[in-house]
């Protein structure tokens, strides 16, 4: 593998930068957007005329030949003293501006559709284009934007029902994602051969016995609104000792149906976040030349921490720094990204 194959380059208009000091570059399942920070010279080999690198720059990352990001610059700090002048470019992917700008669609409500066509609606106000990895959902009787709430908090409301997630790809979009989408790692993650370090904080304060879910739908022709105006769905978790009980109060209109599922999704969910672990690697690509990337199923043997199967990895950093080139991956049970989870069988 060549040095060529991992060099990173930023891309401003006609402009390919390169030569970093330092690199961090991230993608993660639970967040919106991928975040880069490079730090550079200020003269660049090559380059016969100074141009500065602005925020509010359109640009794409690469590791190599692969686009890794396509979005802005939001920040370009310059420090300098009588030996040397260092710039730091920090940016992120297009759908930042779906988390941090408001919903501002109009009209503001929607009937009878099904959740991509908002999700949709919701972010072409950004000009964000939206992929969807996951089968066609149910239609929403109707659905509201609440005043003064992001773009982003407006489309989690919507997830969250249909226990669908999202996150962004490479060329910036907003994804609907299926778990593992991305395919399978060829290589797996084993103590004492490719693991430098690990750790799992094994948090289970957010696990619980029972789950209930409770909400409202209105009535109808065929139903009174006595019948349907209170619905509640129980889950639960028959591994968990002692009894604990969580009350999901949810505010859009649902029906017994949606209630019971997202019930089970957060009795499954919990127990995997709980096991969420964090490995590092040296370099960024694996033995076949591939780029460790999130949303992809990885073989874990890890014996000290009981693992011994497939995990997702749900979150990647490739940095550089003067210790040379380091993939952070965080994995966790592929069931706790599953819109439909199956809850691990208790020992």
């Amino acid at each position: 593998m060549s040095e060529m194959d991992n060099r990173v380059t930023l891309t401003v208009g006609d402009m390919e930068y390169g030569g970093w000091k330092s690199v961090e570059i991230t993608a993660d399942l639970e967040r919106q957007f991928r975040t880069f920070k490079l730090d550079i010279t200020w003269q660049w080999p090559g380059q016969t005329v100074d141009q500065r690198i602005a925020a509010g720059d359109a640009c794409e990352v690469r590791i190599g030949k692969d686009l890794v990001l396509t979005g802005y610059v939001f920040k370009a700090p310059i420090r300098y003293d009588g030996r040397q002048i260092s710039l730091s470019i920090e940016g992120s992917s297009c759908t930042q501006d779906l988390v941090d700008c408001a919903a501002i669609n109009r009209p503001n409500q929607w009937k009878n559709q099904p959740m991509l066509s908002i999700v949709e609606a919701l972010a072409s106000s950004y000009k964000v284009n939206v992929v969807s990895e996951i089968a066609e959902t149910a239609r929403l009787g109707s659905y509201t934007i609440v005043p003064g709430e992001t773009v982003f908090q407006s489309i989690d409301r919507l997830l969250s029902l249909f226990r669908v997630f999202s996150t962004d790809d490479a060329q910036g979009r907003l994804l609907l994602a299926r778990p593992g989408s991305s395919g399978r790692a060829s290589d797996v993650l084993e103590l004492g051969k490719n693991i430098l370090s690990a750790s799992a904080a094994m948090d289970y304060s957010q696990v619980f016995s029972e789950y209930r879910v409770i909400g409202q739908q209105k009535g109808n022709d065929q139903k009174s609104g006595a019948a349907v105006s209170e619905i509640e769905s129980i889950a639960t978790d028959l591994g968990y000792k002692r009894r604990r009980v969580t009350v999901i109060n949810e505010g859009l209109q649902i029906n017994p149906d949606l209630s019971l599922q997202r019930a089970l999704w957060e009795s499954a969910t919990r127990v995997g976040r709980a096991q969420t672990t964090t490995y590092q690697v040296q370099g960024w690509r694996q033995s076949n030349g591939d780029l460790w990337r999130h949303n992809t199923l990885v073989r874990v043997k890890d014996p000290v921490l009981g693992f011994d199967g497939d995990m997702l990895i749900s979150k990647v950093t490739y940095s550089l720094s003067a210790q040379g080139s380091v993939t952070t991956l965080q994995v966790a049970p592929p069931h706790t990204f599953d819109p439909d989870p199956t809850p691990p069988k208790q020992a």
